[in-house]
Order: C-alpha cells, then structure tokens, then sequence
C-alpha cells in the first residue's frame, strides 16, 4: 500500500463520521439550515468551534457569491478551505546536522514514534543516533534500545535516574564527533509535575543550543489522535514551554475524530510534520495537507 493509501486508510473511521452526515445533508437542499448543520457536521469530527465558523463562513460567502449551490462545488469548495487552513502553519523543511527532540505526555506513543522516525532518517541514507534521555520511566531507556535496534541505530543512555540534560549533552558531543546527520531525543512526559517536567525540557534546549550550535534544532511534540480537541491543550502547553516547531500525530488509524487536526494549524498555527499510520516500524508519513484532506473529506 503507498503513502496516499496509507493515509486515506488510518483517516477512515473520521471520513465514514463525516461523509454519511454529508450525504444526508445534501439531501435536505442547500438553505441557510445548511450551512449551520454543516458546522454541525465539522464539529462533530472535533474541529473546534472557531475553527469551524471560519471554515462555514468562507463556504457560505463563497457559494453565494458564485450563486452555485451543487453538492460537488460545494465539497470541492470545502476541501480547498480545509486545506488552505492546513496549510496556514508551515512546515519545517528538515535541514542537517539535526537534532530533533520530542516531547508529549505519557502515553502518546513518543518511544514508537522515535523508532519509527530513526527507521525514516535511515531509509533517507541519514546516519542516526537516539538519545535516551527520560531516565524517569521504568524500562524508558530498556523500550527505546529495543526500537533503535530494529532501526538499526546507535543509541546513548545512562543509568535509571540520571540527569537527562548529561543524556543530551553526551549524545550531541557523540553526533559531533562522529558527523551524524540526525540526532533524535526522547524525553520525559510527566505532566503531574508540570512545572518541574518544562524547567527539564528547557534545560535540555540550552544545552542543544550552547553545545552544538551548528545542529539545526527541531522541537516537534508527540499526539494521539485519539484524544480529539484535548490535544490542542497540550499543544499550547508546550509551545508556551519550548516554542513548537511541529507535530507528530500517532494513533491517527484509530480515531473517528481526526479533525481537530484542522484545529491545531488553523488556531494554534503548528504545522503537522508527521503522521503515524499504524504499528509498524514503517507506519510513518510526511505529512500532506491535501492527502489528509481527501483523506477526511
């Protein structure tokens, strides 16, 4: 299956919420009660309501003012806004040397996603080293060796309980000494502790900064897709933390409400960098605004 099929598959449960309303919809005739059922519709598949006003509104005057009201102008019209809106946070263009640290809460699927993304780099002729460094979590350092040796990768970790920011300082001076193209770092996601967890994570961006100024440095965070509108909360948190450059959607094949991925561009303004399409090690897409679009609508 190929990356457009890929996608347009894990978007299928979202798609089947929103098509079978659409059709239904349609139906009734396009009138003013069309457009506020149509909000309806986009909210259901948990784009926010901001978003989805702004996303009507543009249709509604568009329509109008070409005085076309088919069913196939007025899909066509909606995936061009959705897309458009999509596009409004732009996407990082990955430059090397690189270190590309992840965050996100416990949970999302952060160690997976790096395995996946080591097995991206190596597939892209990058040479690759992954950094332990949330030396919090029972076994962390034990789950992420296990997916940096099917990607075939080297990793740097220390003891349970070490400082992380020793993690990254050793794992840069590493990819330095070595000319590593990709340095990728897992980090601790315990939001109980917020205040202590984001000092951690600024620490870590000081020494990336301080120690390997050359390195292009990517701060991308990690999301199920399962968790819907909640996600844009994490979002904010951490970008008020240590400044987003993206996001790496997980778990995208299991969830119904895959919109409020239009949310977090249109609103928040953090562009979608990659997409997780499922459980295995190559289940990992570049995102496209116009595939994920087709692929929802």
């Amino acid at each position: 299956m190929g990356l457009f099929g890929k996608i347009i598959g894990a978007l299928k449960k979202t798609k089947d919420n929103i098509s079978t309303k659409l059709s239904a919809l349609f139906q009734k005739g396009i009138g003013e009660d069309f457009y506020d059922e149509l909000e309806e519709i986009l909210i259901s598949a948990d784009i926010s309501v901001v978003t989805a006003e702004d996303i009507v509104d543009q249709i509604r005057a568009e329509a109008k003012k070409e005085k076309l009201k088919d069913k196939e102008y007025v899909v066509n019209l909606l995936k061009d806004v959705i897309e458009d809106t999509l596009c409004e946070a732009e996407v990082p263009q990955l430059q090397y040397p690189a270190v590309i640290m992840l965050v996100g809460v416990n949970g999302v699927g952060k160690t997976t996603t790096i395995g996946k993304l080591a097995n991206y780099f190596v597939k892209e002729k990058k040479s690759v080293t992954v950094a332990a460094a949330d030396p919090f979590r029972a076994a962390a350092a034990d789950q992420l060796t296990v997916w940096a040796d099917r990607a075939k990768v080297r990793i740097v970790k220390h003891e349970e309980g070490s400082d992380p920011s020793a993690v990254v300082y050793d794992a840069v001076s590493s990819a330095k000494a070595k000319g590593t193209d990709v340095v990728i770092v897992d980090t601790a996601g315990r939001l109980h502790v917020k205040a202590n967890l984001m000092a951690e994570l600024q620490k870590m961006d000081r020494v990336v900064r301080r120690d390997y100024p050359e390195a292009h440095f990517y701060k991308l965070l990690v999301l199920d897709a399962t968790t819907g509108q909640n996600a844009l909360s994490q979002a904010k948190l951490f970008d008020e933390a240590v400044e987003l450059d993206g996001i790496v959607l997980t778990k995208l094949d299991g969830t119904a409400k895959g919109g409020f991925v239009v949310s977090l561009c249109g609103e928040l303004r953090i562009p979608v960098v990659f997409v997780g399409t499922g459980e295995k090690l190559d289940d990992l897409q570049p995102f496209d605004a116009e595939e994920f679009t087709e692929g929802i609508i």
